[in-house]
């Protein structure tokens, strides 16, 4: 029987030294019809000479400019013919066998869009990694967390989230598309630029009628904030822009009307908690991030990817409110978040 071909493609901004550590493990996978191609971001390190000089059997895809995670993975796979994609970061240590188990389960269900392996995290072996664990979930509010990473508290790996299920989001860090799902939805959205899209793209996924999958028999360890570090005003500007944007595209009208205004206060609230703690960069970017979505909804919501605005049922959805788990309950893994004691 015929493998189908997996195109793995690493974005890589100024990533030289990661992929001189991580790469090799890359070539090393035991899966047989893939092949490796590296998506440039403008680099101005000496990434791709490096790739000419040592790794001639990687494709080279070089952007003119560095257009972030979402566009910049839109311009390359638009060059790449296969049957999966997979997104993989650059700063991620795979297991010879990693690709295997993954693409056996979506080739058992053509429905499947999507799926992640378990994500680990590169210095902490028995941990679950911040980006991805095993399996992205989303509470009524539209705050994402993941089966062994609760908001800030990371889990120990004890084969507790090793069941293969259906979930809400695959992390971005390794991520196997069905090609044709992926053309089907039009790819990422490129306004996102980097945070979140992948779970903007899950989400649309799923209205569509799609599975959102994680196969943890797949291991993979990620090091995390490799291109903008946990902290970085940047990244909560982001994530807080690209979280409500992704609430209004995908919620019912209605329900993203109140959704959203309740995130608003809620998000207020955290900015100015930070505040007074003396971190007057992070409240900016919150105050940013919502001047931001207010921006797209007046006048760039209609020149991006839509989705099926559906009343189907979603997987991974916690129909609680994670906030009110967290810190009022106690409540501080996945495990004790979704059981209903």
């Amino acid at each position: 029987m015929n493998q189908p071909l997996v195109a793995i493609v690493i974005l890589n901004w100024n990533g030289k030294s990661f992929l001189e550590k991580f790469l090799p493990s890359v070539i090393a996978s035991s899966y047989v019809n893939k092949k490796i191609i590296v998506a440039d971001n403008a680099s101005t390190d000496d990434s791709v000479s490096f790739l000419k000089e040592h790794y001639p059997m990687v494709e080279i895809i070089q952007n003119p400019t560095n257009e972030g995670f979402a566009k910049g993975y839109n311009l390359a796979l638009k060059q790449i013919c296969a049957d999966y994609y997979v997104l993989l970061n650059s700063d991620v240590e795979v297991t010879p066998g990693w690709v295997e188990p993954v693409i056996n389960l979506m080739e058992s269900d053509k429905l499947i869009g999507a799926c992640q392996p378990k994500l680990l995290a590169y210095g902490a072996k028995d941990e679950f990694e911040y980006a991805g664990a095993s399996g992205g979930w989303i509470d009524v509010f539209g705050y994402p967390f993941t089966r062994g990473r609760v908001l800030d508290v990371i889990e120990k790996d004890k084969g507790q989230y090793d069941d293969t299920i259906p979930c809400f989001w695959a992390t971005g860090a390794a991520l196997f598309l069905r090609t044709s799902v992926y053309h089907e939805m039009h790819g990422l959205d490129d306004y996102f630029f980097a945070h979140q899209e992948e779970i903007d793209l899950c989400w649309r996924m799923q209205l569509h009628g799609y599975k959102i999958f994680v196969q943890p028999a797949s291991v993979v360890y990620h090091v995390g904030g490799g291109t903008l570090p946990k902290g970085n005003n940047k990244k909560v500007f982001l994530n807080y822009r690209n979280n409500l944007i992704m609430m209004a595209k995908n919620l019912p009208f209605l329900s993203a009307c109140w959704k959203i205004g309740i995130r608003f206060g809620l998000d207020a609230l955290s900015a100015y908690k930070v505040l007074l703690s003396g971190d007057s960069g992070y409240y900016k970017a919150v105050a940013k991030a919502h001047f931001g979505f207010l921006h797209w909804l007046f006048f760039e919501k209609n020149n991006h990817p839509k989705a099926k605005k559906s009343f189907i049922k979603l997987e991974g959805v916690f129909k609680g409110s994670l906030l009110v788990n967290y810190f009022i309950k106690k409540k501080r893994t996945f495990a004790q978040i979704i059981s209903k004691k």
